[in-house]
């Protein structure tokens, strides 16, 4: 897993003791560093160091700064495991969490494109998308500016008609998750296992009992009811964090924390998780902790370290010797007394499967566990509580707890009721867009769940930012521009109605051909005269234009015709190809297009496609001249008009001139091959383009195929303003 070293974040480190602030921050970057260098090679036990040698100079700066340590101890963690063991996917369905890997109840389709269910998003358990790691939307409610979470339509009308069952459990996990936050434990309780009583594999409702159960401060039944989740999902990286979350409100940091670790191997962005374990170690590697717990504990025994994991009824043998005595000891020191808020006091977890009788009378009494991070000669109590030992832990069906030898594999019994989908229930129209009434092709699902072709809807967008259907503002969602396919509903259509995709493509890939011709139907943009080589900046706000340039930037020509208007046949006979350069879109949807003159044109036949003109065109190009004598006669044509131009151009007003370069550029130099070009010289155009001249005057020069004509053309209209200038 990459990583990268931790940003200190609120207020500044303290300065370092017996130096200024500039020098301890000097040396607390130079520690990240360290630690950064670390990370990539899994060196545990010399991060946990760096950790410490850190500590006993300065303080880290708070949680945040300990990002890298758990991104290490998490590597090493899911290194251990051996590929593949930790991020094993889940049985595939056709309606499956991206979050929670269970089915698809209520689905919210992110901005990145993917879709998860509505429980993972509203208790905000990522702060990453799992599949492309982009950021996910702020879960509705979290802020005032906060996105609310609008269920996906389509994709929701699916699930109903596909799997009924399955929505209804849905809706009723969410009416759990009301009474859970409004602290109605016990109607909690009782509703999840009446509900179970009917529906036994049903595992969310197990995981909601357990919530009930850690309200009501019955750990040990909440313990059980997610070693059976566990026994079913073992790959589900939320009930480890939910079991975790019970061990530290019982007291058993150190488990906890194991826990955690392991909730990161399965989903290294699992925010809540990484936010405990940095919390924890934060306080562990506290100064105030380590000066009471670096000394031998009981545990460094090997007999204690190589114990299992066990959190089963095997617990209540086990919980009386794990109450060492000094002589125990394998160093003779005395047992760490406990410490508040520190990993060294973390209790066992085997004391939740003890009977209630000694849970009540000693109260979840704790028992010292071994330092995290000690010195040099304890690294392994280092690998032994945060990287786990070699053996894994799986959970039975009863709650007891068997262990199995690296490599071997978990047979999951769990069967998923949402796997096929009756051929009957497959209809092309559930799959058609609102717009213009076909199957999706490229779907995009907007902020207010309803889905449309990305095409469908830019071009409703060029007309208002809103939804075509609910009429709800989507200013926000024009500005980001970020009109991200639904994987989901496009892996659907492929899946299940791949003739009627393969013909839908066919068509699309004909359209994409037609707009795409460059002497047929070439789109043109009805505004002001355009030359070669200059450059022609656009202002576009006009949807069919909008349309236009997205086509132009779609097909990959980048190019469109550019001719002024014309009273009779709509515009100029006559005209210039404009290359794309750039375009910077504005928040509202208009754009900024920087373009810079092509070919010139001659119209052959006009058109009209979808709101803009199109016309097919034949190219222009001079006539080259052949004669020796005629082309002699032809240069020192063009030099004497090229220095009457520079004469021109300097002569002008400082303000006249500054705009001229601002807007257009330098002028040209002048070119030794007059003919090279088909085009003719370019400064011809661009003095053409910058002459205060009639456009029906300039566009009469841009028609002419003689640079003969075009320099005397030129030569007149510079005599003409020659005069005035002299006045």
């Amino acid at each position: 897993a990459a990583s990268s070293p931790a940003v200190a974040v609120g207020s500044e480190p303290p300065p370092e003791p017996g130096g200024s602030g500039s020098a301890g921050e000097g040396a607390a970057a130079e520690r990240e560093r360290l630690l950064a260098r670390l990370v990539p090679a899994g060196r545990l036990k010399e991060a946990g160091g760096a950790s410490l040698a850190s500590l006993c100079l300065g303080p880290l700066g708070g949680a945040p700064r300990l990002g890298t340590l758990v991104d290490c101890l998490v590597l090493n963690y899911r290194l251990r495991q051996g590929p593949g063991r930790a991020r094993e996917r889940q049985a595939e369905g056709p309606l499956r969490c991206c979050g929670c890997g269970r089915f698809l109840g209520e689905p919210v389709t992110v901005p990145c494109g993917h879709t998860y269910c509505r429980r993972c998003l509203r208790r905000e358990l990522r702060a990453r998308c799992r599949r492309c790691r982009d950021c996910l939307l702020p879960a509705g409610g979290t802020s005032t500016a906060a996105t609310p979470l609008r269920t996906s339509v389509v994709l929701n009308r699916l699930a109903e008609k596909w799997f009924p069952g399955e929505c209804e459990r849905a809706r009723a996990g969410s009416r759990l998750e009301e009474l859970l936050a409004q602290g109605r434990f016990r109607e909690a309780l009782g509703a999840a296992s009446q509900a179970l009583r009917a529906d036994s594999s049903d595992l969310m409702l197990r995981v909601y009992r357990a919530e009930s159960y850690v309200g009501l401060q019955e750990y040990k039944s909440a313990i059980e009811e997610l070693n059976f989740v566990i026994s079913k999902m073992p790959n589900w990286p939320e009930v480890y964090f939910r079991k975790g979350k019970v061990l530290q409100d019982s007291g058993f940091v150190g488990d906890a924390l194991q826990l955690f670790l392991q909730c990161l191997a399965l989903d290294e962005d699992f925010l809540p998780a990484k936010l405990e374990v940095e919390k924890t170690l934060c306080d562990v590697l506290s100064p105030e902790k380590l000066g009471e717990s670096l000394k031998e504990s009981a545990w460094n025994s090997p007999h204690i370290r190589n114990k299992s994991f066990m959190l089963g009824s095997e617990g209540t043998a086990s919980y009386c010797n794990l109450q060492l005595c000094p002589q125990q000891s394998s160093g003779g020191s005395d047992v760490l007394k406990p410490v508040s808020g520190g990993l060294n006091r973390a209790q066992s977890a085997h004391a939740l499967n003890s009977t209630k009788d000694l849970a009540k009378e000693d109260g979840l009494k704790r028992v010292s566990s071994e330092p995290l991070l000690s010195g040099q000669g304890k690294s392994a109590l280092l690998k032994r509580k945060l990287s786990f030992s070699e053996q894994d832990t799986v959970v039975c069906e009863d709650g007891r707890n068997k262990h199995k030898k690296q490599g071997e594999s978990t047979k999951r019994d769990m069967t998923l009721a949402f796997g096929t989908i009756p051929g009957d229930l497959i209809d092309v129209s559930d799959f058609e867009c609102s717009l213009c009434m076909r199957l999706f092709f490229e779907p995009v699902t907007t902020p207010c769940g309803h889905t449309f072709c990305k095409a469908c809807l830019e071009r409703c967008l060029d007309h208002a930012p809103q939804c075509p259907l609910c009429k709800e503002s989507l200013k926000e969602y024009l500005a980001s521009r970020k009109y991200s396919i639904t994987e989901l509903l496009e892996e659907l259509i492929m899946k299940y109605l791949s003739d009627e995709l393969y013909e839908r493509k066919r068509i699309h890939a004909e359209e994409t051909a037609e707009h795409s011709n460059l002497t047929k139907n070439v789109p043109m943009f009805v505004c002001t005269m355009a030359y070669p080589t200059v450059p022609c900046p656009l202002h576009v706000f006009e949807p069919r234009y909008r349309l236009m340039i997205r086509r132009s930037m779609e097909t990959g020509t980048k190019q469109f015709g550019m001719c002024i208007s014309d009273s009779q046949n709509g515009f100029a006979d006559y005209g210039c190809m404009l290359q794309i350069r750039n375009v910077h879109f504005l928040p509202d949807g208009r754009s900024v297009v920087d373009t810079v003159g092509g070919k010139r044109f001659r119209v052959l036949r006009r058109g009209m496609k979808d709101g803009y003109c199109t016309a097919d065109i034949e190219y222009l190009e001079d006539v080259k001249v052949a004669d020796e004598e005629e082309l002699k006669k032809l240069r020192e044509l063009h030099n004497f008009v090229y220095n009457q131009a520079c004469s021109w151009f300097q002569n002008l007003r400082n303000k006249f001139r500054t705009q001229i370069l601002q807007h257009f550029g330098p002028m040209p130099d002048r070119e030794e091959n007059i003919q090279a070009m088909p085009n003719g010289p370019a400064w011809c155009w661009w003095l053409l383009a910058v002459l205060p001249v009639d456009p029906r005057y300039q566009l009469s020069v841009l028609s002419m195929m003689s640079l003969k004509d075009r320099l005397i053309k030129i030569q007149h209209i510079l005599t003409y303003f020659s005069r005035d200038q002299t006045k």
